[in-house]
């Protein structure tokens, strides 16, 4: 009788390996991409700065039809179609920041922007969609609920950077358009019945299927914009051709600012009208210096003197060094440069080509 037993369990063993063997494959091939987008993912900065490239779907344009109009229903998306149940907490942040854009002796037009906040682990996310644009965005992944004592550093922990498609702060495509938010003290963004998106999916948006300013600006047109956290913010956008805008959501509505002079500077205050409307903290100051610095070079910055500028205007507060990640991006050639923590000295390259 145990013989029989043995023999038993001998035969079921081995169709039981052999099931465990199948589901495992199957497992892999349904989540392919996502197991190599994580894979992907690498540190380029001890501070927390890292990179990663996305592969597969993440369903802009089924985002785009349903439309979102809370920071839960975006969680409830992501949930479902990028991160397969694994819970996202959005943890939205503001952040006192300084972007510029300027069309050097060259003919390159350059955007540099500085993010400064507590602090917040970085991933710059390279995306190449079916039906849009490649791009290179940088995310704040204490959006999605890291930091310092809680990394990307294996592949367990990384499932929340599924998430990073989504959570973008600034970033640039391949047609050259580039796009960074600012926190702003207040915002006027009446709803007028049109579908409903957040600052964050608008940048996604953007990066993914405009071939310039204009084309940007008639896609957020389209759209009623709802601001994560309650944290007001403002785009500056720019192209390839040099044009430039900051886009504002006051007086009713959706406001487009030209630049006065040949560059254009974006600070945590109110531009449209020359309101000036600000915190009181240093964001007319940064302004300033920024603005300063392009006047008297009269924009003859090289991506290294454009990389210094944003290292010396970072924020400081109460000795604290706020500032968490810089970037430059080069619209023309396709590339920059990122660094983390004010260490302009030690970036690392990047490029769509």
């Amino acid at each position: 009788m145990n013989y029989r037993r043995g023999i038993k369990k001998d035969r079921i063993l081995p169709k039981v390996l052999v099931i465990i063997a199948v589901a495992v494959m199957l497992l892999i091939f349904v989540f392919r991409n996502e197991i190599r987008t994580i894979l992907s993912i690498k540190k380029i900065d001890d501070y927390g700065m890292y990179q990663m490239k996305y592969y597969g779907s993440y369903d802009l344009d089924g985002l785009l039809n349903q439309g979102i109009s809370s920071d839960d229903e975006l969680q409830d998306f992501i949930i479902k179609e990028l991160t397969h149940g694994i819970p996202v907490d959005i943890d939205v942040t503001g952040g006192g920041c300084t972007a510029f854009v300027y069309t050097d002796m060259d003919g390159r037009t350059i955007m540099g922007r500085n993010f400064d906040f507590s602090y917040s682990p970085s991933l710059q996310v390279f995306t190449n969609p079916a039906n849009g644009y490649a791009s290179v965005s940088t995310v704040n992944l204490a959006f999605a609920g890291y930091g310092e004592n809680n990394l990307p550093d294996s592949f367990v922990n990384s499932f929340l950077a599924l998430a990073a498609p989504y959570l973008t702060f600034d970033g640039m495509n391949e047609e050259g358009v580039a796009v960074c938010s600012l926190a702003v003290p207040e915002a006027d963004n009446p709803s007028t019945g049109k579908t409903m998106i957040n600052t964050s999916v608008a940048m996604r948006m953007i990066l993914d299927k405009a071939t310039d300013v204009s084309e940007a600006i008639d896609l957020l047109k389209q759209f009623d914009i709802y601001f994560s956290g309650d944290i007001p913010c403002h785009f500056l956008l720019a192209d390839s051709s040099g044009k430039s805008v900051i886009i504002e959501y006051y007086d009713g509505g959706m406001q487009v600012v030209e630049p006065d002079e040949n560059f254009q500077v974006a600070s945590n205050f109110i531009a449209y009208n020359h309101l000036n409307i600000g915190e009181g903290y240093s964001e007319f100051d940064r302004y300033n210096s920024a603005h300063d610095y392009l006047i008297q070079k009269n924009c003859n910055v090289s991506e290294d003197e454009a990389m210094a500028l944003l290292a010396k205007i970072g924020v400081m507060s109460g000795g604290v060094d706020k500032l968490q990640w810089s970037v430059v991006y080069n619209l023309n050639d396709l590339r920059g440069k990122i660094f983390a923590h004010r260490k302009n000295d030690m970036s690392t390259e990047f490029n769509l080509n």
